[in-house]
C-alpha cells in the first residue's frame, strides 16, 4: 500500500441535471479509498454503465453531495484488508460492488472480497467489466428467485432480452436449465442478438405481445422476467398460466398487484445489491457464482455481452455511455476502458 498514491482521479456525478450540463459528470481528484478488513483495493482497468447508474444520478436532488457512480469493474488487486483470504495483490478480478459505497468510476475501487470474482482468463478487461452486475442479477433471478435447476422445463418470457441482463439471463437459462426462453426485441439487429444469446423464440414487445406469445405457447407461459414493468402487469397476468411467477428488477409506483390474484401468480423482486448492502450470511455466494461464471466463460459456455467500447474512464466518456444507456436502444453492454 505504501507505493500507492494518496489521491486518485474519479468521475463525480451531480443529481438531476441534464446530461449535457458539465456538472452532471465531472472529473475530480479524491483520496484513495480506505480499506475495511475484508476489502480488496482494485486498480480499475474497465467499467461498464448500467441503467442503475442513470437512475441513481437522476433521482438525486441537484443540490445533493456529488457521488462516484459505477457498479461494474474489472482490474487488478493492488491492496488487501487485514482479514482478506480470497485474493492477493496481482490477481485479476471482476466485480460489481454495492450501491451504498463509492462506485467504480475511479482509478481505484475498494470492495468486499465476498463480492469479487476471478476474472475469466480468456476475456479482456473490457469484456469482463461488462458482466458482473448483469450476471449476478440474472443468476439470482433464475436460481434463487425462480429456483430453477438442470431439470427445470417450461417457458420463460425474457422481456428486453437484448439488454445487459436479458442477454446473459438467456445464455444462463439455455445452458444450465431445460427452460425454453422467449425473448422480446423489436429491431432486426436486436432480434438477431437475442437469437445469438440462445433464445428459442423472439417476439416484438412493441407489437401485440400477448398474441405473439400465445402463438408460441397457446396454453400460456410459466415465468416472466422483466426489467420493464410499468403498465405491463395485466399483460403478464394474461399470458401466464395459473401459479406462474414473475421476477422483476424494476419498480412501477402505480402497480396494482391484484390482477395477479385470480391465477395465484407469484411476484418476486430481485436486487443484486441485497446481499452486499445487508451483508447477509450468504454474501460470499456472489463471489462463488462469479467464479462459476468465470469457468463458463473460459470453457465457451458463456460469452461476454460487450457491444460498445469507449476509450477513457472520464466524464466525457461516461456522458456518452449514460446517453446510450438512457436511450433504451443500446444492445448488450457499454464499457469504458482506461
Amino acid at each position: 500500500m505504501s507505493l500507492l498514491p494518496n489521491t486518485m482521479r474519479a468521475v463525480a456525478a451531480t443529481g438531476s441535471v441534464p446530461l449535457d450540463d458539465e456538472r452532471a459528470l465531472a472529473d475530480v481528484d479524491l483520496p484513495l479509498p480506505e480499506l475495511r478488513p475484508r476489502d480488496v483495493l482494485v486498480e480499475v482497468a474497465a467499467v461498464s454503465v448500467n441503467p442503475v447508474d442513470v437512475k441513481t444520478r437522476m433521482r438525486r436532488p441537484a443540490d445533493a453531495p456529488r457521488i462516484v457512480l459505477g457498479y461494474d469493474a474489472a482490474g487488478t488487486v493492488v491492496g488487501v484488508g487485514s482479514e482478506v483470504t480470497l485474493f492477493a495483490p496481482g490477481d485479476e478480478v471482476y466485480h460489481a460492488g454495492v450501491i451504498t459505497r463509492q462506485g467504480t468510476n475511479a482509478e481505484f475501487h475498494a470492495v468486499d472480497e465476498r463480492l469479487v470474482g476471478r476474472k475469466p482468463a480468456n476475456l479482456s478487461m473490457a469484456e469482463a467489466a461488462a458482466m458482473p452486475l448483469t450476471t449476478i442479477t440474472a443468476w439470482e433471478s433464475l436460481f434463487d428467485r425462480f429456483r430453477l435447476d438442470a431439470s427445470s422445463g417450461g417457458t420463460l418470457l425474457a422481456v428486453a432480452a437484448a439488454g445487459g441482463v436479458g442477454s446473459i439471463l438467456t445464455q444462463l437459462a439455455a445452458t444450465l436449465t431445460g427452460v425454453s426462453v422467449i425473448g422480446t426485441a423489436s429491431r432486426p439487429e436486436t432480434r438477431d442478438w437475442v437469437r445469438g444469446m440462445g433464445a428459442a423464440h423472439v417476439v416484438d414487445h412493441h407489437g401485440d405481445l400477448a398474441a405473439a406469445v400465445r402463438e408460441i405457447a397457446p396454453d400460456g407461459i410459466d415465468r416472466v422476467f422483466t426489467p420493464s414493468t410499468a403498465g405491463r402487469l395485466p399483460l403478464y397476468a394474461d399470458v401466464l398460466r395459473p401459479f406462474g411467477e414473475i421476477v422483476a428488477i424494476d419498480e412501477d409506483p402505480d402497480m396494482d398487484a391484484r390482477v395477479l390474484k385470480s391465477k395465484s401468480i407469484a411476484w418476486l423482486w430481485e436486487s443484486m445489491f441485497t446481499r452486499g448492502v445487508f451483508e447477509t450470511p450468504d454474501m460470499i455466494r456472489q463471489h462463488e457464482l462469479l467464479d462459476e461464471a468465470s469457468a463458463m466463460f473460459e470453457d465457451g459456455r458463456l460469452r461476454s455481452t460487450l457491444a460498445r467500447e469507449i476509450a477513457g474512464i472520464d466524464a466525457a466518456g461516461l456522458r456518452e455511455a449514460h446517453a446510450l444507456v438512457a436511450s433504451g436502444r443500446s444492445i448488450g453492454k457499454v464499457v469504458l476502458v482506461r
